[in-house]
């Protein structure tokens, strides 16, 4: 294709195409998924690559981790199946954590898509299925073995004959064998369409290949990334930062280098991955901090490997942020998604007014399952993950997001949803007030939230938060978000990590963090306040004693 004013805009045209191809691949995935996380959450992601295996685009629709290090798992595929052996109806499939998006629970599939019997990209695609057996979504196991299934890479299909050996494994190993085969199949057929799509779009343009536009998104999106990094300071910036951990607390360090040819972050200091499953992969470690640096430095250019290739993430090999095979990574997000505010740490010290105080981070779902009549076919008890979370730390023009799963990017999953698939009764769902850190700019809120089993019957809570010891801290004078909480009714405190069991008469009672804020609370409008008052978000105590704003103002 020529490389003339009107090449340049017909390559424009067909990047937006190829977008759109891949943001129908997605919205295909969440609307057949099985999961509730999948399908009401949006915990996916989908995307298009080259035969290098650098991906080309991603959809809107999905979550960061698993795009960034989907990302990386499809230039596994090629490693392990070279692009010369590849057939037409061809399907690979993995879940290995290492290799694919962090851990087992998410199955990554990619599919060899061909035009006139040539090979001209490749699909791939991730969501997360809710059980894959083991002790289930918890972090209590020691070791990778014990989290549940582990696929290694594998055809998934054989130019169109689906492997009925392994997809009988897959149904032996879950305790919702309908619904993690719902799912593979759902995986399969997003990839079916984005193939169909990108096919008719090179008919459409008169492609035979995509070497061209290949070229053209690549070395656009790197020299727009590089554009803006010339604009930063240059320079090195250091973060620390305390999370609860599992058994005792753990030591984030973060060292972040902008220079002429990229950002570089990089985590020696870090203490030493543990026993239990909140280790992080090396893959998942850089998907966040590669995704929380484009939100400072690129957010406005589209993701993929051109944009990606300036971001550079380092980890000691035997850190919690480069967890070691075998190692227990299943609830690698617990830490995973608190590195968009460790870099934030160091780049608010470059550029504070790009970056938010600290916030929730890390997703506060309610992991549960219990007993129910099943088998024979069908499912065996409940299993399910209803997606929850805290404030967003307040940012430089606006205060934070109040029960924002940032940085993960899922929608919170709704009530009826829940109920209408498991036995349990929410009987409180509501924001928590003065939950989010005072400021100029305020914390977003967390979440008050209380659960009980509509059966005679317990359930268990697989927890998985942080936030409660080492809460969401401010920034410039704002005031950390309020600690988060696990407990019973009854009054009796949970534990943040490890799966309790919920007695039938009680209630499980979660609130979660809110946000940190943003400078001096004596300097927020009162008519913020005042409004904040009026909307239950901040009581009039809290106005009148760290705000200095009167009762009789702020009524």
């Amino acid at each position: 294709m020529s490389s003339n004013s009107l090449g340049q805009i017909d390559l424009q045209i067909m990047w937006n195409r190829l977008i759109a191809v891949v943001e129908e691949q997605a919205q295909t995935l969440m609307r057949t998924a099985f999961s509730p996380i999948v399908r009401e959450a949006g915990d996916l992601s989908a995307g298009v690559f080259d035969l290098q295996g650098r991906m080309l685009a991603q959809a809107v629709t999905g979550t960061p981790g698993h795009v960034n290090s989907m990302a990386e798992s499809v230039k596994h595929f090629i490693r392990h199946f070279p692009t010369a052996t590849m057939k037409p109806g061809d399907i690979y499939i993995t879940n290995d954590p290492w290799m694919g998006t962090g851990h087992t629970n998410d199955f990554v599939l990619t599919t060899p898509c061909f035009k006139d019997g040539r090979l001209v990209a490749l699909f791939s695609c991730t969501s997360h299925l809710t059980d894959i057996g083991g002790l289930g979504f918890g972090p209590d196991a020691t070791d990778v073995f014990m989290e549940g299934l582990y696929i290694p890479m594998l055809k998934l299909a054989d130019q169109g004959r689906m492997n009925e050996t392994l997809m009988a494994m897959i149904r032996a190993n879950t305790r919702l064998p309908v619904d993690t085969e719902g799912d593979v199949y759902s995986l399969a057929g997003c990839n079916d369409i984005g193939c169909r799509r990108l096919v008719e779009m090179m008919s459409e343009f008169g492609l035979a290949d995509l070497d061209t536009l290949s070229a053209f998104i690549l070395e656009r999106s790197r020299e727009a990334v590089l554009g803006e990094i010339a604009a930063l300071p240059k320079g090195t910036w250091r973060n620390e930062m305390m999370v609860d951990g599992y058994d005792a607390p753990i030591k984030l360090v973060a060292t972040t280098t902008v220079s002429d040819s990229g950002i570089h972050v990089d985590y020696t200091g870090t203490d030493a991955q543990v026993r239990r499953g909140i280790n992080v992969p090396i893959a998942y470690t850089t998907a966040y901090t590669v995704f929380g640096l484009g939100c400072v430095v690129s957010a406005r250019i589209p993701n993929n490997a051109g944009s990606l290739a300036p971001l550079t993430v380092s980890a000691p090999p035997g850190t919690i942020l480069n967890a070691q095979k075998p190692a227990p990574v299943l609830l690698r997000h617990v830490i995973g998604q608190m590195l968009p505010d460790m870099a934030f740490g160091c780049l608010r010290q470059a550029v504070p007014e790009r970056v938010p105080a600290e916030g929730t981070s890390c997703l506060w779902n309610l992991n549960m399952r219990g007993a129910v009549a099943g088998g024979d076919g069908g499912n065996y008890g409940f299993t399910i993950t209803v997606t929850s979370n805290g404030g967003t730390g307040a940012r430089p023009q606006a205060d934070g997001l109040s029960a924002t799963a940032y940085p993960s990017g899922v929608r919170g999953t709704p009530v009826e949803i829940a109920e209408s698939i498991a036995p349990l009764i929410f009987w409180k769902k509501e924001l928590r007030a003065d939950s989010g850190g005072a400021g100029a700019r305020r914390g977003g809120l967390g979440q008050a939230i209380e659960i009980g089993s509509s059966i005679e019957k317990p359930f268990d809570l697989l927890a998985a938060y942080d936030r409660i010891d080492y809460p969401p801290r401010g920034r410039d004078g704002g005031a950390n978000g309020t600690a988060g909480y696990v407990g019973l009714k009854s009054g009796r405190a949970l534990k943040g990590k490890g799966t309790q069991t919920i007695p039938p008469h009680d209630r499980l009672v979660i609130m979660t963090p809110g946000g940190g804020g943003l400078g001096d609370p004596r300097r927020r409008d009162p008519q913020h306040v005042t409004e904040d008052v009026a909307e239950g978000l901040v009581s009039p105590e809290t106005a009148e004693r760290v705000y200095g704003v009167p009762l009789k103002a702020a009524e």
